[in-house]
């Protein structure tokens, strides 16, 4: 196929998977009269419509169910010739590897850390790309990533990287002026801080799962101060602003420093979700993705 047909096809499949020429626009950046014209070029070539049309009203493009069958194909194509791109870019860990992970991951877990993989594969430049929404590891160039959630998200390989437990924590200065903080039912006095986010993350522990797990029920689960940023919920118990429900993993730093104080440590509540790495299955073995990879790995089980 020649080249204006390769470029149809990416217009074709950037415009199904957005059912809109304006946003396929956006990503290949150019206009959407120009993909427009690449999708005319491409069925003319083929025959064959690749879109609904005519349907007053309709919102979205539909793809044909002759198209619908096709994309698979085309996709795992785009994904081979990436892949193939890759290898000829690269011969070993050297050049950039782009990784995205959780603004809250991101400050509390892997940048306190990250220096070490940078002295490891001095020659690979680091591009963070901090995000709460799941990102288009395709569209976007994504290498690698970190994810919460129970491990499954389509397309992408996922390998656990750690669990974690969930718990209240405070401000040792907070503590001391609360010798009454003894059993979870003393919470009924103190103020609860909300991480807004994980609050209505499926799955995830709130406040009124773990107060329930605790056996508590004249605490109000919902009162207190509500954020809507991980890091900063943990700020803000180190400023002795309430208590937080924090998980251990985000957490374990500012407890190793005194920065922050566990509270009622005889009370397990492992979380049902974890941390995991993910990928494009294609591309696990391209070095700096396997590198990175294995340095995850590692600093885990430290």
């Amino acid at each position: 196929m020649t080249t204006p047909y390769l470029n149809a096809l990416r217009a074709f499949e950037a415009s199904a998977r957005h059912q809109s020429f304006a946003k396929a626009a956006e990503e290949l950046h150019v206009t959407p009269a120009a993909v427009g014209q690449l999708v005319r070029t491409l069925e003319d070539w083929l025959g064959t419509p690749l879109f609904h049309r005519g349907a007053s009203g309709r919102a979205r493009l539909v793809a044909t169910e002759t198209a619908e069958r096709a994309l698979p194909d085309i996709r795992a194509g785009f994904d081979r010739l990436a892949l193939g791109l890759e290898r000829l870019r690269e011969g070993g860990t050297n050049g950039t590897l782009t990784v995205t992970v959780s603004p809250a991951f991101a400050a509390k877990w892997l940048l306190p850390r990250i220096d070490r993989f940078q002295a490891a594969c001095p020659d690979l430049d680091v591009h963070l790309e901090t995000n709460q929404k799941p990102v288009d590891f395709l569209a976007q160039r994504i290498d690698i990533g970190v994810r919460y959630g129970a491990g499954h998200w389509p397309g992408l390989a996922a390998e656990k990287l750690m669990e974690e437990d969930i718990y209240p924590v405070c401000s040792p200065a907070l503590l001391r002026g609360r010798a009454r903080l003894r059993k979870p039912r003393d919470l009924a006095r103190e103020t609860l801080i909300h991480d807004m986010p994980m609050d209505s993350f499926a799955g995830f522990p709130t406040w009124d799962t773990w107060l329930r797990h605790a056996g508590v029920t004249d605490v109000p689960p919902t009162r207190g101060m509500k954020i809507n940023n991980s890091a900063a919920v943990l700020q803000a118990a180190i400023d002795g602003h309430g208590i937080a429900l924090a998980r251990s993993v985000m957490a374990r730093d500012d407890l190793a420093a005194g920065r922050l104080v566990r509270l009622f440590p005889e009370l397990d509540y492992p979380s049902p979700l974890a941390y995991y790495i993910v990928y494009r299955p294609e591309c696990a073995s391209l070095p700096r993705l396997a590198a990175f990879r294995a340095w995850l790995l590692g600093e885990a089980a430290r």
